[in-house]
């Protein structure tokens, strides 16, 4: 269960919106990173006493490896004002009010109340939050002009504020606006499910297309259905009740440790295989060689449900090497780089460039 720290603020390392890193001290523990969102706690300030949680350190994760900052008790931050219904991480000690887009006191409840339609948006669906750069890397590199919006529902984090990768990319120019659904919180807008969520990046937020996976630290056990990114497969049948146009990225690695992994990975299969019911687009790299003949093999089965579409590769190594340089965001999957395991990145880019081709 929790284990619970006080904590000294040392020094803050770095900050990126809604969030705040930390260097703190814990008794005779040592100094250690801890992560604080100011939203819900406030800002803590060198030598502030915080309350931390630090079931995260004791469990030596690596994506969510911070301590979490609870509270500033000498210094609580002040009762938020404004409107707003919906509860999010909901019965926990944090439970944040926000302002849903689709609830009755906000300004786009009238646009969403009746919305029933994607007219047709891609919806690129996909296992891993890592599969968000190169998927726009790809989309853009076709597409300059087109909108993307992130939809993130709550199978990893819950505050979208944990992303770097959100922060640089809108920055960049690269995402338009995040939309936070379920339990999941701290977009541009926020949402009730994975429907209103998409439909309020469509009609409120005007996507040309729209890039839906986890947040960082996705969880899985080594069972067939006991993984977070199952939700990949409810989210292409999601997109095509609204009448979206689903494109499912395949989860591809050469460089992962486990077997059940290489090649096209079983979170794919069974995400697309079992639980989507819906026809997608699934594209499929053109890696070329015996991993290529590999990867192809492996995504051949979806076709009895979906439809394949062969994606060649050229110059997207290249894409994905300008977007990382250009964007200043960090390519990354289970702590492998882009030349580690490139196949994993030529995959995603391959969806982003077959739903450029799809925006014409």
């Amino acid at each position: 269960m929790i284990r619970w720290r006080k904590g000294t603020v040392e020094d803050i390392r770095r900050e990126w919106p809604g969030a705040v890193e930390l260097d703190v001290s814990i008794g005779g523990e040592g100094t250690h990173r801890a992560l604080a969102y100011p939203a819900l706690v406030g800002r803590p300030e060198p030598g502030d006493t915080v309350l931390l949680n630090t079931t995260a350190l004791a469990m030596g994760l690596g994506t969510g490896g911070y301590a979490m900052v609870v509270a500033v008790p000498d210094r609580l931050p002040p009762d938020p004002e404004g409107p707003g219904h919906l509860v999010k991480a909901r019965y926990t000690p944090l439970q944040a009010t926000v302002l849903g887009a689709d609830e009755q006191d906000s300004p786009h409840h009238a646009v969403l109340r009746d919305a029933d339609s994607l007219d047709r948006m891609p919806v690129i669906v996909a296992d891993l939050h890592s599969a968000l750069p190169p998927i726009l890397a790809a989309l853009l590199a076709g597409r300059p002009d087109a909108r993307v919006v992130y939809v993130m529902p709550d199978g990893g984090a819950l505050p979208s504020w944990f992303s770097m990768s959100i922060a640089r990319l809108k920055d960049a120019g690269a995402l338009a606006a995040t939309v936070t659904v379920g339990q999941a919180f701290g977009g541009d807008l926020e949402a009730v499910t994975v429907h209103t969520g998409l439909l309020a990046a469509r009609l409120v937020l005007e996507a040309d297309a729209v890039v839906l996976a986890q947040g960082p630290g996705n969880l899985g056990t080594g069972t067939r259905w006991g993984f977070s990114g199952v939700t990949a497969g409810e989210a292409v049948n999601a997109a095509s009740v609204l009448g979206g146009r689903p494109v499912g990225s395949l989860r591809v690695s050469e460089g992962d440790r486990r077997e059940r992994h290489i090649g096209v990975s079983h979170h794919s299969l069974t995400a697309y295989g079992r639980v989507a019911l819906a026809r997608a687009d699934i594209p499929v790299p053109e890696l070329g060689g015996p991993f290529g003949a590999r990867v192809a093999a492996g995504a051949a089965p979806l076709g009895e449900r979906h439809r394949l579409v062969p994606v060649p590769v050229d110059g997207l190594h290249e894409a994905l090497r300008t977007a990382e340089k250009d964007w200043g965001v960090r390519l990354s999957t289970m702590g492998r780089r882009l030349e580690e395991d490139l196949p994993y990145f030529l995959t995603a880019a391959a969806a982003g460039r077959h739903t450029a081709a799809l925006l014409g």
